[in-house]
């Protein structure tokens, strides 16, 4: 093959399901080694089924109804299964939107890069760390990924890639989740791989900035595959609540936290993220948590959800006390604070549908008559701007905006007191990011939903936050933002 024909191209591609529905409509991308090419579009528009097609790897229930797809020569869709494991063993690296969840949890970080490196030597694994900006230091190689941060995972999973030296790498969304200081460091990291190592790289973003930082040329696919977001009047959720909401607490606060402590990591990689922590959680606003990478804003919105054991201090739901994991909250409880976390497809239950996913908490929570699901479950949808039709369909058949649109709603159904939102437009592309925001702010006025958002976005967050709880510096306030969420 000669080193100027394209390292990878899609022509003309076209991939549906098999009822006939589209994920990509006409698409063509030519890689070329040495550059990085970036791939835009509003969610639903099949970014991520083009990366895909390049791997070698349509989502099931999809089939290719038109076009070609060439990487290195090589017909990808249709070589057998063992040339297709060989060419990406030895060749492709592909990061999907959610890269955590391809890490073995029980492996240590050194052992989880080494089982892929072309060299397995200690000075390649520090050189690979220093490599994707995680400090070399800390014996990050002697933690397990349950004590990194988002972020530090996603970077531990762009390591995993390159330790095999590929010639093509496909990134789909490779900064969601990161601050903007890392951001412009990973598309520095991008454009040296490209042009010093001779990669072909494509990535799929919802980040301009990102993608003029870093891309040598763009391909913008289609309009979306979804309903709009319906703006600021999304009406399908403008009913109260089911059950009767207690009084807030004597100073106003739905969710009172004093004093808390958190630690990530066992034996000797445990570390404290969260130290001495106070905020006060107020109904109808939004209070917005900030900070660099591997601060603790992941762990602090998993800790007020149970989901990960505090150190020390009180959390407080309407004036009464809340235990500090999940299991001993009672079930009203838990209705009462829901968690978006920050990679919906590790938390969406790949066997079941949308519509049995929003389901369940009308069940387990509000006890919703069974013929009243249906379309309670159509109004979640199109509350957050997704096709009634959509509730047939599977976690892997929607792009990840579209996950994370089901992972809102699934939240919202059981009528919660207290949203916790993790990173939840990192995934989306601008408009749809402009909804949600909207979608919470409706929520926030007729309801009185308390909303808790951690995000990268400080645009995004000076935009709708009424306090900002900044992590990383012990003055954690503004002083004009101090009353709002911290005493």
């Amino acid at each position: 093959m000669s080193h100027t024909s394209p390292a990878a191209r899609a022509t003309a591609l076209s991939i549906a399901l098999t009822d006939g529905t589209p994920l990509l409509d006409n698409a063509t991308l030519t890689l070329q080694r040495g550059l990085v090419h970036a791939i835009t579009g509003p969610s639903g528009a099949g970014k991520t089924t083009l990366l895909r097609a390049i791997a070698g790897s349509i989502p099931p229930g999809a089939t290719a109804t038109a076009g070609t797809v060439t990487v290195l020569g090589l017909d990808i869709l249709t070589l057998a299964p063992e040339q297709l494991r060989r060419l990406r063993r030895q060749h492709l690296a592909y990061l999907g939107q959610d890269p955590a969840s391809g890490l073995n949890p029980r492996m240590k970080i050194g052992r989880l890069i080494a089982e892929t490196a072309a060299d397995k030597s200690r000075t390649a694994l520090r050189d690979l760390l220093a490599q994707v900006r995680l400090p070399t230091g800390e014996h990050l190689e002697r933690r397990r990924t349950s004590a990194l941060s988002g972020g530090q995972q996603r970077r531990v999973a762009l390591a995993r890639a390159l330790a095999r030296r590929p010639r093509i790498l496909l990134l789909d969304e490779p900064t969601a989740g990161l601050d903007a200081a890392l951001r412009d460091e990973i598309a520095d990291l991008l454009r040296n791989l490209a042009h010093h190592h001779g990669l072909a790289i494509a990535l799929s973003s919802h980040d301009p900035d990102f993608v003029t930082r870093c891309a040598d040329d763009t391909v913008a696919l289609g309009g979306p595959a979804t309903t709009p977001m319906p703006g600021q009047e999304p009406s399908a959720l403008r009913t109260p609540p089911a059950v009767e909401t207690p009084h807030a607490h004597s100073d106003g606060a739905v969710l009172t936290v004093r004093s808390l402590d958190a630690h990530v990591g066992t034996g000797p990689t445990r570390r404290q993220v969260l130290a001495s922590l106070n905020l006060d959680v107020r109904p109808g606003a939004l209070t917005a948590i900030v900070g660099p990478s591997g601060c603790g804003k992941t762990t602090l919105v998993r800790t007020l959800a149970g989901l990960h054991p505090a150190g020390g201090g009180t959390i407080t739901l309407h004036g009464s006390p809340l235990a500090g994991t999940y299991r001993r909250r009672s079930r009203d409880q838990r209705r009462r604070i829901q968690l978006v976390p920050q990679n919906p497809l590790g938390a969406l239950n790949p066997a079941r549908t949308v519509g049995a996913t929003l389901t369940r908490p009308l069940k387990l929570h509000l006890a919703l008559p069974a013929d009243r699901r249906a379309a309670r479950v159509a109004e979640l949808l199109t509350a957050v701007g997704l096709p009634e039709g959509f509730a047939a369909r599977y976690p892997h058949q929607l792009s990840g905006g579209q996950r994370q649109r089901v992972s809102i709603a699934r939240a919202l159904a059981a009528e919660p007191d207290i949203l916790l939102c993790d990173e939840v437009t990192s995934a989306l592309d601008a408009d749809t990011a402009a909804g949600v925001m909207a979608l919470l702010r409706d929520l926030r006025t007729t309801r009185g939903l308390a909303v808790v958002l951690v995000s990268h976005d400080l645009t995004l967050v000076s935009r709708h936050a009424d306090a900002i709880l900044t992590l990383g510096r012990p003055d954690a306030l503004a002083p004009a933002e101090r009353h709002s969420a911290a005493t």
